[in-house]
């Protein structure tokens, strides 16, 4: 049996890669660490992750990070879970979806509000009529709902009129992985910059 620790901070990048292990229904541990202690930039953590970022994912003592390697290295190594299909086009379409969510869609927070409209603006229109980014639900899905999750539960404004991205945050809230990962996350608290 794989040995899977997760490191991770409530409602951080580490949310998804925490929704895909209760998917995939092993057995893991998790660390949470707190940004406001600093928690991530201490010695101890550092030595494991020296970027001293969250997600984490040690694999029998090795540490894997980066929210695409780690729902990539899951999806691959449980594929009884299904979240990748088992089809080379479909993995690189899923590689594309997250490089974009972690590119393009991660960064505009910080950007002007104009710019933020723009670039989730076209992300529903690039995810389009589907119920699921890859046609049936993956990796991907969770990727782009943890961002998307964080951007409307931010305390600023978003923008309104996504209908895609609406439609799956809903389909997302309703299942058990992720309702499941929120109410553990909110016990622990959130510490997310506004």
């Amino acid at each position: 049996m794989t040995a899977l620790t997760l490191y991770l901070s409530p409602g951080s990048s580490s949310m998804a890669v925490h929704i895909a292990l209760h998917e995939i229904d092993v057995p893991f541990e998790t660390k949470s660490l707190s940004f406001h202690r600093k928690e991530h930039r201490q010695p101890p953590f550092l030595a494991i992750n020296p970027a001293g970022k969250v997600p984490t994912l040690l694999v029998d003592g090795t540490p894997l990070t980066e929210v695409a390697g780690c729902l990539l290295y899951l999806a691959k190594r449980f594929p009884e879970a299904r979240l990748l299909p088992n089809d080379p086009l479909a993995e690189a379409q899923a590689v594309s979806w997250m490089s974009f969510i972690a590119s393009t869609l991660q960064p505009v927070r910080r950007m002007g509000e104009e710019h933020v409209s723009e670039v989730w603006r076209l992300a529903d229109k690039k995810f389009g009529e589907r119920d699921w980014v890859l046609g049936s639900y993956s990796v991907a899905d969770i990727h782009l709902f943890r961002l998307y999750w964080r951007l409307v539960n931010a305390p600023r404004p978003y923008p309104k009129g996504l209908r895609h991205l609406e439609s799956l945050y809903e389909r997302m809230m309703l299942r058990p992985a992720v309702q499941q990962t929120i109410k553990i996350e909110s016990k622990l608290g959130y510490e997310l910059p506004a």
